[in-house]
């Protein structure tokens, strides 16, 4: 009876309240995304919004389940979880079934589940673990090479799928990395090699490389007196001369065809208003149609003719755009943004190393979703088919995201008693 009322008093319940609002707030989305007037029941299991009904009910047993399990049972069993997700990664690759050209589901009736989801829990609970053992500082060379190898393998494996949207999530956690003593060099190297990778797509290389000298001249003559620093940056610009001649391979000999178009709608240099950028241009038009206060629940034009393809899914916020227009979109995007606060709070308040490591990963693997997502669907990322937490329709998003968050509410329900 006491580790009752110790679970409920400790409990997060602002986390628990936010997760159950999202959710909610999710099923009605989709309910208006799939409308259909023949199946308006929205308990209707026939239809999109009937089966979600189900997978949310699931996530509620998943989420009672992990609170009322000791929580030195994902500790102790970290490095088994993350070898299981591996291995139905590998699986998935032989026996899975092929959606929109990626081999990562299986399927089993109507029912389909997606490995790659589970992985990114998976991940973050090994690398909380690693990073939280005793004598492990993530400045020595070892132990990068160790989180290297943790994050690689399963980018890897789903890469081999073909699920390029799911492999770029684990970019998130060098946030994490970040956070426990990583250099910020790191993070302007990585920016860097992005705006490389697209500013050759877009000028002359010779401007281009003009210009990096320039810069790198400027640099030159302010650390001048430092040997270590000359160094260090001379080697900055002759990787990022390399780059950038390597980059007409990479576009061309590396990314799908599909991936090539998507970028050249984004940067420009191509508009298939009937093609690769049809989502997109229709997404834009839908959220923006919504206006101020939005066309009203059900009454969005674009949702209810389907011109919004993924609509339920990748998409779902273009109907939020719509329907509920930028007061509701900004309400939306709002208490994301609460979420995200809370749970560095939560983070940050927990005596275990582990335990706080872990509630970064968390924070990052969902802001890195909610930025990409939303910034997809009014045209500021590629389409790379990665879903809002909570809002998009699918079993196997909604089970991970719920294990993500209810794990660490159940690591932060022990936090007094964790040393």
């Amino acid at each position: 009876m006491a580790g009752r009322k110790n679970l409920l008093s400790n409990t997060d319940w602002i986390l628990v309240s936010l997760y159950l609002i999202f959710v909610l707030m999710g099923w009605l989305n989709i309910y208006a995304a799939v409308y259909n007037e023949n199946h308006n029941s929205i308990l209707d299991m026939s239809q999109a919004y009937g089966k979600q009904l189900i997978w949310i009910g699931t996530a509620f047993i998943i989420a009672l389940a992990i609170l009322i399990t000791d929580q030195k049972f994902f500790t102790a069993f970290a490095y088994p979880i993350y070898g299981t997700s591996l291995l139905l990664l590998i699986i998935v690759l032989i026996f899975g079934k092929e959606v929109s050209g990626s081999r990562s589901w299986f399927r089993i009736g109507d029912l389909a589940i997606q490995p790659a989801e589970f992985v990114k829990f998976a991940t973050a609970l090994v690398l909380a673990k690693y990073l939280g053992t005793i004598n492990i500082r993530i400045q020595d060379f070892k132990t990068k090479l160790n989180v290297f190898a943790l994050l690689l393998c399963p980018v890897l494996l789903i890469l081999l799928q073909n699920d390029t949207g799911s492999a770029m999530v684990f970019i998130a956690f060098i946030f994490v990395l970040y956070r426990e003593g990583l250099s910020g060099n790191v993070l302007i190297f990585g920016l860097l090699i992005c705006v490389l990778f697209f500013l050759p797509l877009l000028f002359d290389k010779l401007i281009i490389i003009i210009i990096l000298l320039g810069i790198g001249g400027i640099l030159f003559y302010l650390v001048r007196k430092n040997k270590k620093d000359i160094i260090a940056l001379v080697t900055i610009v002759v990787l990022s001369i390399g780059f950038i001649y390597s980059v007409d391979y990479l576009y061309s000999k590396v990314l799908q065809p599909h991936q090539k178009q998507r970028i050249d709608v984004l940067i420009g240099k191509q508009t298939d208003l009937k093609g690769a950028g049809y989502n997109v241009n229709q997404s834009k038009i839908a959220i923006g149609s919504g206006g101020l206060i939005g066309k009203g629940y059900l009454q969005g034009t674009q949702t209810k003719y389907d011109f919004v393809p993924k609509q339920s899914t990748d998409f779902i916020f273009s109907t939020i755009g719509e329907e509920w227009g930028f007061v509701g979109s900004s309400v939306v995007i709002l208490l994301f943004i609460l979420l995200f606060f809370r749970i560095l709070f939560v983070a940050e308040r927990q005596r275990s190393s582990l335990t706080r490591i872990y509630g970064y990963g968390v924070a990052s693997l969902f802001f890195f979703h909610f930025m990409v997502n939303i910034g997809m669907t009014i045209g500021f990322f590629p389409v790379v088919g990665i879903p809002l937490p909570f809002f998009s329709y699918g079993g196997s998003s909604l089970w991970a995201f719920t294990l993500l968050l209810f794990v660490l509410i159940k690591f932060d329900s022990n936090r007094l008693y964790t040393y």
